[in-house]
């Protein structure tokens, strides 16, 4: 049965948005997010880890992400297996390349069926929003440290469903995880889930190049090199900024993409006008505006956010104004493109970390193609008064 093949009708129920316009959905006061953590080890690899450790991995401390990410909109909850399966064949049969574009898509395959067949009679998988499959290997022993399986590395773009071997629908997707997963990584993975699919797009994609990601050297540093698109300043982009802290904020883009930013909350710069705008940090969660986006197109735009260190983004690589340019025409981050891209502050500081704007030094910025012009003018506590004018070409 060629179910490894398969998408999952359901994913775009959880959260997914309009591929073209991106619009926020009216949502009600918090939304609950059920998922399942399946214990995974091998016969050949020994480990210490505890479900408890799972437990708190997920629904504490990633469950508190999310309530910090989403403004308290959506509620993160869910099941942790009372006991850990274990697959039938050594590691080496499911191992795989940490690089994105050397995966082998078969062993992956290999790794969701046995779990969820070993599974099957214990859990209805079709009673939650996603699963995540928990193993009890490291990083070198398994070769990645976490990946989404659907959608993802299996692909986005069946219109079939995937169930266990019981019958049983898989709802929302799949994401794959050594225990030694930073936050960010299963944030990451697990927002793609989230993020859903729609016309054959992901909601929310990998922001890192792909390209970029595959070349050879030390992981770390080539990934590193791969973030040329929004840095630092998102973990769909970089997952964490360094290990032993906890990720970064996401940005407006992805807030946007989960339906997580309220309309109140944006304001939107018209063709041949003028706006002066108190904009609040993206992290807060007191009434104004948070986001300015400024349309080009039916499709492009840019979006204009402050970052602050409160909360998550205290483990930013700065602050200050962002600016980024958004296409909805482009689903993934290959061959040069992407569909977000940072405006870059200060292009002498690696890896977009000197990209924010402010009120001192890097005050403006101009764009040659539009003639829109950004200028900060001041800084009032944590806000930037922003002025965004498209009065001249």
């Amino acid at each position: 049965m060629k179910w490894f093949h398969a998408l999952l009708l359901g994913v775009a129920s959880l959260g997914a948005l309009p591929i073209s316009a991106y619009e926020q959905p009216a949502r009600p006061a918090q939304k609950t997010v059920r998922g399942l953590v399946v214990l995974v080890q091998f016969k050949d690899v020994q480990h210490s880890v505890s479900r408890t450790y799972a437990e708190k991995r997920f629904f504490q401390e990633l469950a508190g992400y999310v309530d910090e990410m989403s403004g308290g909109s959506v509620r993160l909850t869910g099941d942790v297996t009372k006991s850990w399966v274990t697959l039938p064949r050594p590691i080496e049969d499911y191992r795989i390349s940490p690089r994105n574009l050397e995966v082998d898509r078969s062993r992956i395959e290999r790794l969701i069926r046995d779990s969820l067949d070993a599974l099957d009679s214990s859990y209805d998988v079709s009673a939650y929003d996603f699963t995540a499959l928990f193993l009890g290997a490291r990083r070198p022993e398994y070769g990645m440290i976490g990946l989404c399986g659907y959608p993802g590395m299996l692909g986005w773009s069946d219109s079939s469903v995937l169930k266990t071997k019981n019958g049983r629908t898989v709802r929302g997707g799949v994401a794959i995880f050594s225990y030694q997963a930073h936050m960010g990584t299963l944030f990451h993975d697990t927002a793609h889930i989230l993020g859903g699919v729609k016309d054959g797009k992901r909601g929310v994609p990998c922001l890192y190049d792909h390209d970029l990601q595959a070349r050879p050297g030390p992981l770390r540093e080539t990934f590193e090199d791969a973030v040329i698109n929004m840095g630092f300043w998102d973990p769909m982009s970089c997952h964490y900024v360094k290990w032993e802290t906890g990720p970064p904020g996401i940005s407006s883009w992805t807030r946007l993409r989960l339906g997580w930013l309220d309309d109140h909350r944006v304001k939107v710069v018209g063709e041949g006008t003028s706006e002066e705008v108190l904009l609040m940090p993206l992290g807060s969660r007191e009434d104004g505006i948070q986001v300015i986006k400024v349309p080009l197109s039916q499709t492009t735009y840019w979006l204009i956010e402050n970052r602050q260190p409160r909360g998550f983004d205290a483990n930013l690589p700065g602050s200050g104004v962002l600016i980024m340019k958004a296409d909805d025409q482009v689903a993934e981050c290959r061959h040069g493109k992407a569909p977000v891209k940072l405006i870059d502050a200060d292009p002498s500081v690696p890896h977009l970390s000197g990209a924010a704007f402010d009120s001192l030094r890097k005050r403006t910025f101009r764009d040659e193609t539009t003639g829109i012009r950004v200028e900060i003018l001041e800084k009032t506590g944590e806000s930037f008064r922003v002025r965004v004018d498209r009065t001249k070409r």
